[in-house]
């Protein structure tokens, strides 16, 4: 298993998105959307859970490999590769989304390969590289656990920390779902969110984000994803799948909340709008 894999110094935007959670309609559409913009697959970071809820874990997964992009190992891609009987969600003992939890990696299981699982174990825990100057490192949940949540709410000190342990300038992480991007004395996190899954913020969309050198600087844009989230939550009916997920595929809410801390919880069905934060380099 590879702890971290160095891409150097990257001379473009950069592409980044999270939790493709089996979700081959909303794969498809961010890998469309990189080759749009034309940013090529050296370019295009995925930060884990390829695999995860939705109806197409094995097409994923192929659509993922196919693309020829860097991914970091995400906890359900540690679960499936170490025969783990769960997914490592961190999932709150007993609650909704850890019942669930139960059907869907079973499904995800059953489906993936020896091939893919291979693929999964080999994946690294960290992404390093340089843009504009700055290194950054792309993991799933946070340098200290592949499976720790940070949110948008919490303290500077915490993000401070997390950021110390990378060895570099800022970091991109995954994990929790939520997009949002903080600058804690002069360093970045950013979280671009997930695509195979809505933000509980109301609407059926995922996120993915640009990282861009501008003015000295890097400038990160939080950009929605539009996707065939109908055919996708189909598609996770006629599977046999939880139906709480499809359900959230349709109506952009979490059917469960208990990992979020208050100010997150707060925001539940309130629509996020696309954002830019200049960081200054």
């Amino acid at each position: 298993m590879c702890a971290v894999r160095d891409l150097g110094e990257l001379d473009g935007p950069v592409l980044v998105f999270g939790g493709p959670c089996g979700n081959l309609e909303a794969t498809e559409a961010v890998l469309a959307e990189a080759r749009r913009l034309g940013i090529p697959p050296g370019r295009t970071i995925c930060t884990g859970d390829v695999v995860a809820y939705c109806a197409d874990p094995r097409a994923t997964v192929d659509a993922v490999r196919g693309a020829g992009i860097p991914v970091v190992m995400g906890n359900v891609e540690e679960s499936l590769a170490t025969g783990s009987d769960d997914c490592g969600c961190g999932y709150v003992e007993g609650s909704t989304c850890d019942i669930l939890s139960l059907q869907w990696f079973g499904y995800a299981r059953a489906a993936i390969d020896d091939e893919a699982r291979a693929w999964m174990a080999a994946l690294p825990r960290g992404l390093r590289f340089e843009l504009g100057g700055r290194r950054l490192l792309a993991v799933h949940g946070a340098p200290s656990a592949i499976g720790r949540n940070i949110y948008g709410s919490d303290p500077d000190h915490e993000l401070a920390r997390e950021i110390d342990a990378s060895g570099c300038d800022g970091v991109i992480g995954g994990h929790s779902g939520l997009p949002f991007t903080r600058i804690v004395d002069g360093r970045l996190w950013h979280n671009a969110g997930v695509v195979g899954l809505p933000a509980n913020d109301g609407t059926p969309r995922g996120w993915y984000s640009l990282l861009s050198r501008e003015n000295g600087g890097i400038a990160v844009e939080l950009r929605p994803l539009d996707y065939d989230h109908a055919r996708a939550a189909a598609k996770m009916r006629a599977r046999g799948l939880p139906e709480a997920y499809a359900e959230a595929l349709e109506t952009g809410l979490w059917p469960d909340m208990d990992v979020l801390p208050p100010a997150e919880r707060a925001l539940k069905g309130v629509e996020i709008s696309p954002s830019q934060v200049f960081w200054c380099a």
